[in-house]
């Protein structure tokens, strides 16, 4: 959160603006527009609210899938739609913040996982990860996606204040270990600074990576003589999703 690029005609997403709006135009990463079948479908099976249509919550909620989808999919800050490009600012536990630039070439796991501990503490170390290879990480321990929701949205606009939950079922290798078939969730607050047009002028988020990669680090730890198998494994994160 699986999005797969195609460029075959795919229905208007239910949940994302944006994501065929001018798409012919659009300098898209993969190519084309990506699909959100499986993750909308995870979403939907496994979300713990389901908001009135037209409700502040479901707003929220629909505004930052479609933020997601456009840092994660396209390639130039004058095609995403979702934010104020000269002001954007992406702040993760209280880091500096990233502009949309460096937003959209780190991506967004490498942003929600750097982190200032000794290197030898890191379960996840972002420094050394390129936007790909974070994201076919991901896509291999959750080849269904990795669905998000919001919680409880507790301020309007201009500034959102909300809290959310991401979740995803580890079922392919992740770093070296294998897949338990568990749930792997986490729980998070975020503020989202909007412009009078609500673009995105500021996204702050607040959450513990261990949460995270207590589930991911559950699995055994694959045997180097598998490294044979190694294109068996890549095989699963051809296979891209969104995180939400």
């Amino acid at each position: 959160m699986a999005a797969q690029e195609t460029q075959a005609e795919i229905p208007r997403d239910k949940y994302r603006s944006f994501l065929y709006d001018d798409a012919e135009n659009t300098h898209w990463r993969h190519g084309g527009p990506p699909s959100y079948e499986d993750v909308n479908s995870l979403f939907e099976q496994g979300r713990t609210k389901e908001w009135p249509k037209g409700s502040l919550e479901e707003t929220v909620q629909n505004a930052i899938k479609s933020w997601e989808m456009e840092v994660s999919h396209k390639t130039r800050v004058q095609d995403i739609r979702t934010i104020s490009p000269e002001k954007f600012k992406l702040i993760i536990n209280g880091r500096e913040g990233l502009s949309a630039e460096e937003t959209l070439k780190l991506g967004t796991y490498n942003a929600l996982l750097k982190t200032s501990l000794p290197e030898e503490f890191q379960f996840y170390k972002a420094e050394k990860e390129t936007f790909e290879s974070s994201h076919d990480a991901f896509r291999s321990a959750f080849p269904r996606g990795f669905a998000w929701e919001v919680l409880e949205v507790y301020s309007g606009p201009p500034v959102i204040a909300f809290k959310f939950r991401h979740w995803g079922f580890f079922e392919g290798p992740f770093k070296g270990h294998a897949p338990t078939g568990e749930m792997v969730e986490f729980h998070g607050l975020a503020t989202l600074k909007v412009d009078e047009s609500l673009r995105a002028e500021e996204v702050e988020i607040y959450y513990d990576p261990a949460q995270l990669f207590g589930g991911l680090l559950k699995g055994s730890i694959i045997p180097e003589s598998h490294n044979k198998d190694k294109n068996d494994f890549s095989e699963a994160a051809l296979c891209p999703f969104s995180n939400i």
